[in-house]
């Protein structure tokens, strides 16, 4: 009988690459048609409407409720001409997904005919019930009132005739329920630090905005295949698995021409977002058989994040539509590269310049060296926060793994940015400098341009690496909201840059001559967060032993690593810095350790599902088959011969029975183990006995089923193998 595997197999037989319906014209032409962007506003609001918002969007001040009326009307306009129906208002909850919640425009009327109503109250603010959502705490079940409130800075957008109004998320007490409102705070920050330090160069800076380039790593399975493994289905990775004989050992997928169903994939799902204003750049095959990656040019960080969210949402309903599913689970699969998603982040002025890009004079260098030198502190300083940051159960698979970044948290600059530093570390005293060595360093510094693009290589091994014009925070995983990382790297970044400036003015005020005080500074800097930068190869055992003689952190594994929220110098930057209440910050703890428990938790119980209800059954029959060809095989041999050629099958049904007899007993004790630890009250000390006592049987087991895999006949194995899920494009 044919299993619900080859049945999965079968629909692959006849499969083609769905035909996409490709705009004829070009994409600048219907790019971004479903925002309601700038350009938008200009044809559907008053002068004095759209004034009024962009004045909000650049300087983040209010706006009044008459104009918010205004707004709403012409929003409504546009978005019943495109043939929308519904709106709501689109947030980031703490479960690090996308919400939302349609109402329609649509309102009935005494006289039976109804009207479509939609004013600024609608607009502004919203009510939905927060009972559900992740609170760490904040709130007690009880108490289910939650608020969303228009982000104008972030344009609104029409997704499937409903028009989604990006927005933050709060409780009825004023603490953040999301991942938006503290980063909005983080980026506001660091642009006050930011702005007031470029003073010093350009009088002419008034703004400086944080950006955001991502790079989003994902596996494409073909849907039959998917829906045939539940553990694929209910976790997002495969608890079981053998190896296949080939996979990624020969580089040849890395790069390689993108298989048609695949190419057809991409094409329409770039096509749907260019309409929702997303600027995809890049599509290339990943590593890893089956494993792509796409990335936009980038964009101010909000807005990177809310595209970003809203592409992964694209994705998944675009795959369906060509019979895949998209996994954006850090690593799901065992044995081959796993996903992450790469943070390029920078900061940009008013004035049109890149702070971590070196400029073409002396001056403009100094600056970009202060902005470097601040960002590399940073990391220094707070690095076990950024750490924390992207510290999940789905990542803890992942880094470290000799296939993405080390838990060491480094910096990466390249040998001819780090000769820059140390010969300013070497030349810069804190005596008053002669005019030939102040002319010596800006002569030198002044020649950054000519050869530092080329010569800052690429260095895979470490998290947070500086390429040639922005730093690459590598060690985010492939499911991870962007703004958690963003959040406290703009912290960090906004608190060196504070420091910097007020040890600067207090030297200025002490008689120090303006550059003199800037080097000085800038030389204390690069001195205190030497030990962070690393250039070598950070999966290597002398890294470790160095780091540690360095007295860098190496958290083992993700509890570990959350460990940073509870830390007062963390604490108080995050509430120095108003971007999270303390009580924000224990939330967000309480919250990432309780999610950490209940992936397990799920992943335990699937496991045992699968182990019981589909291995073992299949195995048995497997096992039957052997045991009747080993009953005829005594009926026709003589005792002799019986024993020479029987011996083998004898042993197989040997090893199968003790595997399952393993199997059987360890997915009990696995579920004692569950049940012990659930019976723990305090969420800390339940995470860490699931992950002490319940996560080693999920290995123990896989490794019986997966030795299993290799034995049983291939047409009885139930589950789709690796060399089906990885090679099925």
């Amino acid at each position: 009988m044919s299993t619900i595997r080859f049945k999965a197999l079968e629909q692959l037989i006849n499969r083609q690459a769905v035909k996409v319906d490709v705009p004829e014209k070009k994409t600048s032409e219907y790019f971004a048609e479903n925002v309601f962007d700038k350009q938008k506003m200009k044809s559907y609001l008053s002068q004095e409407a759209y004034d009024c918002v962009i004045d909000s969007i650049d300087n983040g001040t209010r706006i009044p409720r008459r104009i918010a009326d205004q707004v709403a009307s012409g929003m409504k306009a546009w978005a019943l001409e495109k043939g929308a129906t519904h709106y709501t208002h689109w947030f980031h909850p703490l479960t690090g997904s996308t919400a939302e919640k349609h109402d329609a425009f649509y309102e009935p009327s005494m006289s039976g005919n109804g009207i479509e109503m939609f004013d600024g109250g609608k607009l502004a603010q919203q009510e939905p019930d927060a009972s559900s959502f992740p609170s760490g705490g904040l709130r007690n079940t009880f108490e289910a009132r939650g608020y969303t409130a228009w982000d104008p800075s972030s344009p609104a957008f029409i997704l499937e005739k409903t028009l989604c109004i990006p927005t933050i998320f709060i409780s009825y007490t004023g603490e953040a329920l999301d991942f938006k409102t503290p980063l909005l705070k983080a980026t506001s920050a660091l642009n006050d630090a930011a702005v007031a330090v470029c003073q010093y160069f350009d009088k002419d800076v008034t703004k400086v905005i944080t950006t955001l380039g991502w790079e989003q790593e994902y596996f494409l399975v073909d849907s039959a295949l998917f829906l045939a493994r539940p553990d694929l289905q209910l976790t997002g990775r495969t608890l079981m698995g053998h190896a296949s004989a080939k996979d990624q050992q020969l580089d040849d997928h890395y790069f390689g021409t993108i298989p048609s169903r695949v190419s057809a994939f991409m094409r329409e799902f770039e096509i749907e977002a260019y309409k929702l204003g997303i600027p995809v750049k890049t599509r290339h095959n990943e590593v890893a058989p089956g494993q792509f990656e796409c990335a936009p040019v980038f964009e101010e960080a909000n807005l990177a994040v809310d595209h970003n969210m809203l592409l992964m949402d694209l994705m998944k309903k675009v795959a369906r539509r060509h019979n895949f599913n998209v996994l954006l689970h850090e690593k799901p699969f065992k044995g081959i590269s796993g996903s992450g998603k790469h943070n390029n982040f920078s900061m940009a002025t008013n004035t049109g310049v890149n702070l971590l890009s070196p400029g073409k004079n002396p001056k403009s260098n100094m600056q970009f060296l202060v902005f470097l030198a601040c960002t590399i502190s940073a990391v220094y300083e707070y690095g076990d926060l950024l750490r924390a940051s992207i510290a999940t159960a789905g990542n803890e698979h992942r880094l470290g793994a000799s296939e993405a970044p080390p838990s060491i948290m480094s910096v990466f600059l390249g040998s001819y940015l780090t000769s820059i530093l140390d010969d300013i570390e070497l030349r810069v005293s804190d005596k008053k400098m002669t005019p030939d060595e102040k002319t010596e360093i800006k002569l030198g510094i002044g020649r950054i341009p000519e050869i530092l693009l080329d010569n800052t290589d690429r260095n895979r091994t470490s998290p947070f690496a500086f390429t040639g014009n922005r730093f690459e925070f590598r060690a985010a995983g492939a499911s991870a909201n962007c703004a958690a990382p963003m959040t406290f790297l703009c912290l960090g970044v906004a608190d060196q840059l504070n420091k910097f400036k007020q040890n600067v003015d207090t030297k200025i005020e002490n008689g120090i001559k303006k550059d003199e005080a800037i080097f000085q500074e800038l030389k204390d800097l690069i001195v205190k967060s030497k030990p962070v930068r690393f250039d070598g190869n950070g999966y290597s055992k002398e890294w470790e032993e160095e780091a540690v003689r360095r007295g860098l952190s190496n958290p083992k594994g993700a509890l570990a690593a959350l460990e940073a929220f509870k830390n007062p110098k963390y604490i108080n930057l995050c509430t120095s810095g108003k971007v999270f209440s303390e009580r924000e910050v224990e939330a967000r703890y309480e919250i990432r350790v309780e999610n950490y428990t209940k992936k397990i938790q799920i992943e335990s119980r699937v496991l045992g599902d699968l182990a019981e209800n589909h291995i073992i059954p299949a195995v048995y029959r497997y096992q039957n088959e052997l045991i009747e060809n080993v009953r005829g095989l005594k009926e026709v041999l003589n005792e002799k011969d019986f024993n020479e050629i029987a011996e083998l099958q004898l042993e197989t049904i040997k090893d199968i029975s003790r595997r399952v007899t393993a199997i059987k007993a360890k997915v009990t004790e696995m579920t004692e183990a569950r049940k012990h630890a659930n019976a723990i009250d305090d969420i800390v000390k339940k995470a860490q006995d699931y992950s002490d006592n319940v996560k080693p049987y999920l290995s123990e087991i896989r490794e019986h089923i997966d030795h299993l895999e290799m034995i049983v006949d291939n047409e009885i194995w139930p589950l789709p193998k690796y060399r089906e899920l990885l090679f099925s494009h």
